[in-house]
């Protein structure tokens, strides 16, 4: 059962314990600190408020540390901390929002499109480097679903169906009843089957040779203004956006037409860079005024792949985030 004194004033603590203090709980926290921050990721839907909520649930917890009494594990203990500290910055922010989330797609190829600065966007999300440390649940259409339902229905499904609290368990992080959870719950996960599979389900592993090959052929053709080669690998049903823009493609024809009208066209010379993001392949775009000239970072293009063809491509044209995933600065 999680402890319920996390907003109760801290006594003071004796002069030169919080030396010691600091050591046991950077100890004790370290071994979750990865999958608290994927937590805070599926909760907010950026990885740049996930830094935030996490840095200041790890605040209230050490500030609490002293008065843990063991009565639930440590790690129920600091994910009931994490959650809440997520649902105050949900509350004040409001939920992430990808393009097609916002309206209809849009039925024809504009080459200027003006970015919306005052949409909170949804953001991508880092793999770790080592593929066996690969945090769970963190597929960017899942997260995405997620942000269209309520605080409460969002950490419900999460602490439940994700991390396997129980329902008591979840009811006491989140203050309320054990049947509001199961409401939630039963709200949460009929909206959630609507849009990908159900989170309980087990995790794809790591982008396959084929879907990586896939991918190399999808930045070759994008590069090269390939455009056969490019409608070659779309499925009829493909989608693409390209956050802060409101515009959106929806299906292989207006996708074709965009790609053939914008960056084939009007984008001068490509260099490119595989990668992962959110557990799934992805490709980094660079961008310069001539082929022999530093191409600098663009966007950073997701790719969903069914049945060998690609059915969602989603471009984030913010280069701030190339840092943030540790992809070069520009490429010769």
């Amino acid at each position: 059962m999680a402890q319920d004194f996390l907003d109760a004033p801290a006594p003071e603590r004796a002069e030169g314990a919080d030396e010691d203090a600091r050591r046991r709980f950077d100890r004790a926290v370290s071994p979750l600190r990865p999958a608290l921050h994927a937590h805070c990721y599926r909760m907010l839907g950026s990885v740049h408020d996930a830094d935030d909520a996490l840095q200041n649930a790890l605040l209230r917890a050490w500030t609490a540390f002293d008065r843990f009494e063991g009565r639930s594990s440590l790690r129920t203990w600091l994910y009931t901390v994490a959650t809440r500290t997520c649902l105050d910055a949900a509350q004040a922010r409001g939920r992430r929002a990808l393009p097609i989330d916002l309206g209809p797609a849009t039925t024809e190829p504009t080459a200027y499109a003006v970015p919306d600065t005052e949409i909170e966007w949804l953001t991508p999300y880092p793999d770790p480097a080592a593929s066996a440390q690969r945090t769970e649940h963190i597929e960017l259409a899942f997260v995405a679903t997620l942000q269209r339902l309520s605080g409460n229905e969002r950490a419900a499904l999460l602490l439940v169906d994700v991390l396997g609290f129980s329902a008591a368990d979840a009811a006491s992080a989140m203050r309320t009843s054990t049947a509001s959870i199961h409401s939630a719950l039963a709200r949460g996960r009929r909206r959630v089957a609507k849009h990908n599979a159900p989170p309980d389900q087990p995790v794809q592993p790591q982008p396959s040779r084929a879907t990586l090959a896939l991918a190399h052929r999808f930045a070759e053709a994008l590069a090269t203004s390939d455009l056969r080669a490019f409608i070659d690998l779309l499925a009829p049903d493909v989608t693409w956006q390209m956050p802060p823009l409101v515009e959106w493609y929806a299906g292989s024809d207006a996708v074709a037409a965009f790609a053939h009208a914008v960056p084939m066209t009007l984008c001068p010379s490509w260099r490119t860079l595989v990668t992962t993001a959110n557990g799934q392949v992805a490709v980094a775009f660079y961008i310069g005024e001539h082929a022999d000239q530093p191409h600098q970072p663009w966007s950073l293009t997701l790719l969903d792949v069914t049945d060998g063809a690609i059915s969602g491509i989603t471009s984030f044209l913010d280069p701030g985030l190339f840092a943030r995933l540790d992809l070069p600065s520009s490429l010769g």
